[in-house]
């Protein structure tokens, strides 16, 4: 959390722990309508919440969800292989990409370039790192290939690179409508 603990930062972080637990695929509290934010959730966090702190808490918050979901919620464990590690620097480009638009841009309609451009990159390198980790490394295909990773990146990307968008969207949104609503208080006092 920021040096100084403000109420805001709480709220913030309240906000992104209630979105991967609400979204983070197939366990107990799981709503199937709404997609999943773990992503968009570590940009968000590098975004207004730099900590390093925050980011490890994070990471806890999304294993500590697959932990359960597998152990007593019934998930299949396919996906936890040695190539589950692949996930930090995954969620990593995610967090810098968050801290490194908080550094290079103002909100300003023009930053919106360079949000998308940081939003793709870091979700490119994310899918890179998380998909990749696991077709190579995580002993579930036989002969894994560049051909067939590549057909699967066709196939998969575009519907996290949705979700991603989704929540990024949504957290322009409230940004915005909290900075018009602290603005009408402050011209109203």
């Amino acid at each position: 959390m920021p040096r100084n603990l403000s109420t805001q930062s709480l709220a913030i972080g309240f906000l992104i722990a209630l979105m991967v637990i609400i979204t983070r695929g197939h366990h107990f509290a799981s709503i199937d309508f709404l997609p999943s934010a773990s992503y968009a959730a570590f940009f968000i966090a590098g975004y207004y919440l730099r900590s390093t702190l925050v980011f490890v808490a994070l990471l806890g918050l999304c294993a500590a969800l697959d932990m359960a979901a597998i152990t007593w919620g019934g998930v299949s464990n396919f996906c936890v292989t040695p190539a589950y590690g692949f996930l930090l620097p995954a969620y990593g480009s995610m967090w810098l990409a968050g801290r490194w638009t908080a550094s290079n841009t103002a909100w300003q309609l023009s930053s919106l370039f360079k949000l998308t451009g940081a939003v793709l990159v870091g979700s490119v390198l994310a899918e890179l790192f998380s998909s990749g980790g696991f077709y190579f490394f995580g002993g579930r295909y036989a002969e894994p290939t560049l051909v067939e990773f590549g057909a699967r990146l066709v196939k998969y990307f575009p519907k996290q690179i949705e979700a991603i968008a989704f929540w990024v969207v949504v957290a322009v949104i409230a940004h915005v409508a909290f900075g018009l609503a602290k603005r009408s208080v402050r011209e109203n006092a």
